[in-house]
């Protein structure tokens, strides 16, 4: 789900810049102990800190110091056995790579005191990781272009270039992923049929629309500046990216029908020195009100079914995971992703340049 406001992808991409220099969030004159995480940064992070990091010492003492850090540096520290960090902050996508290198923790649901585990869904809650927030790849659209009522309602109509013409855009390899799952919408596959995706299917019905794709984004930046200048009238887009430039007045709406969960979630590092602290961060990250944050400043969908009680219903129903969008939309399946990118980054490689 950016990346944007998260930079949802970044922690795929292999850098040579190593751990950041820490910095500290909060620290009381008399800290009870400490907890390092990994946290992507911005808009995102300073949300953190006020809805969270902030709340959290003020409760514990424990201070929270920040790390910012690429996959591949999270992955090398892990084969050192030199644990810098203790919870990662990371797309669903990232944590699985993490747990498949043995790196995560298991984390302990019985044990919390700041929250209900049964408020939390059960597709949410894994052994080492716990879905934060919901954030949605959707159908984005330029009312200048498309009156609200008459722009495409689903991924079928979107694919009808004749019906409803106007340059178009997708996510590119390049973003994390392309729009496979929509490619396989347009072509008549319901959405609970969408997994496992058929690959040859999928491309297929790609090259059915390519010719109305002026271009193919690679980051949340871009895709939300093309749909504001009017380069495309309509096309695939992170929520968050288009709500936030449609909040100051750019002519953007987003159309939830068929629009594609994706999880930012939270993961504990097995080796980490602050086990403790770790365990009682993600406990308190994922209780109502802190977990509302993300929706009143960032348009993202909080996981802890009661953080909606505290939001307007204004606000509810224009966030991934609200009990209305939810009908609506289907969960991407990242482990599928992280099993047969590599063979989809090939084809798309060969794919792009037909």
């Amino acid at each position: 789900m950016t990346r944007s406001i998260m930079t949802r992808r970044n922690i795929l991409v292999a850098g040579a810049v190593g751990l950041a220099m820490p910095y500290v969030w909060s620290r009381p004159a008399r800290a009870a102990g400490q907890v390092v995480v990994r946290n992507p940064g911005g808009a995102y992070g300073d949300t953190q800190k006020k809805y969270i990091y902030d709340a959290f010492t003020k409760e514990t003492g424990i201070e929270v110091v920040v790390v910012a850090s690429t996959m591949a540096k999270m992955l090398a520290m892990v084969k050192s056995g030199n644990a810098e960090l203790d919870v990662a902050d990371a797309g669903l996508d990232g944590l699985i790579t993490l747990h498949k290198a043995g790196a995560m923790a298991s984390i302990d649901y019985a044990k919390w005191k700041y929250t209900d585990p049964n408020d939390i869904a059960k597709e949410f809650r894994a052994e080492t990781t716990v879905g934060f927030n919901l954030y949605a790849t959707v159908l984005g659209y330029n009312k200048e272009v498309f009156q609200e009522g008459k722009q495409p309602r689903n991924w079928e109509q979107f694919w009808d270039a004749k019906a409803f013409p106007g340059a178009r855009m997708l996510a590119d390899m390049a973003s994390g992923a392309p729009n496979l799952e929509f490619a396989l919408l347009a072509d008549g596959v319901p959405m609970d049929k969408i997994f496992p995706i058929d690959i040859d299917r999928a491309f297929k019905s790609m090259s059915h629309i390519k010719p109305a794709i002026k271009k193919f984004w690679d980051t949340g930046a871009l895709s939300a500046q093309m749909l504001a200048d009017k380069d495309v009238a309509l096309g695939s887009i992170w929520n968050g990216r288009l709500q936030a430039i449609a909040d100051k007045g750019a002519p953007l709406a987003i159309e939830w029908n068929q629009h594609m969960l994706q999880i930012q979630g939270l993961g504990i590092f097995k080796d980490g020195k602050n086990a403790k602290e770790a365990q009682l961060l993600v406990d308190y990250s994922m209780s109502a009100k802190p977990n509302s944050g993300v929706g009143m400043e960032l348009n993202y969908g909080p996981i802890n079914r009661k953080s909606f009680d505290l939001l307007s219903p204004a606000m509810i129903a224009r966030l991934p995971g609200s009990p209305a969008n939810l009908q609506r939309s289907f969960l991407q399946d990242v482990k599928w992703w992280d099993e047969n990118r590599a063979k989809v980054n090939s084809m798309w490689s060969k794919w792009i340049l037909t």
